[in-house]
């Protein structure tokens, strides 16, 4: 079985990791092959999927709570990390991707315009990536975790 005859969740989450791979590698060929990957899937899927990984891994490294100061560090910190070897890496679209993951909209709110697939499919594997080492768990933990949420969200849905 080849990685195309997979359904399109287990596509995304492949796709998904090989970008977070990248990120976690700091190899910025490999990540916008990647992202162009994962941009390729529908964003209703891959919003979801690495927004809930995003959420979590912000819960585990902050298990006190988040706050404006540790949401600060966390796009400092990563935007500086991607900006030395990633120049394309804009930090407005790190925050409206953080703010996303927690619940919060701003485009919605101010007139920011919503990153498109690319750009969220480019900047979301870095914040995954900065967080990741500080938890005690693996990606696909998380992917996993990410897909179960999704499937029960979706199942609750469902008439």
């Amino acid at each position: 079985m080849s990685l195309r005859d997979l359904p399109p969740v287990a596509r995304s989450m492949a796709a998904a990791s090989a970008a977070v791979t990248a990120a976690l590698a700091a190899d910025p060929d490999e990540l916008r092959t990647a992202a162009a990957d994962l941009a390729a899937f529908d964003p209703s899927l891959t919003g979801p999927l690495l927004g809930d990984v995003l959420r979590m891994l912000l819960e585990e490294s902050h298990p006190d709570g988040l706050d404006a100061d540790d949401l600060r560090s966390v796009l400092e910190t990563t935007t500086k990390a991607a900006l030395a070897w990633l120049p394309e890496a804009d930090p407005e679209v790190l925050l409206v991707i953080l703010a996303g993951a927690l619940g919060v909209h701003p485009e919605e709110a101010d007139g920011i315009a919503r990153p498109p697939a690319r750009a969220v499919a480019l900047h979301a594997p870095l914040l995954i990536a900065g967080l990741l080492p500080v938890t005690r768990r693996g990606l696909e933990f998380y992917l996993e975790a990410a897909f179960r949420e999704m499937a029960r969200s979706q199942t609750m849905e469902a008439p």
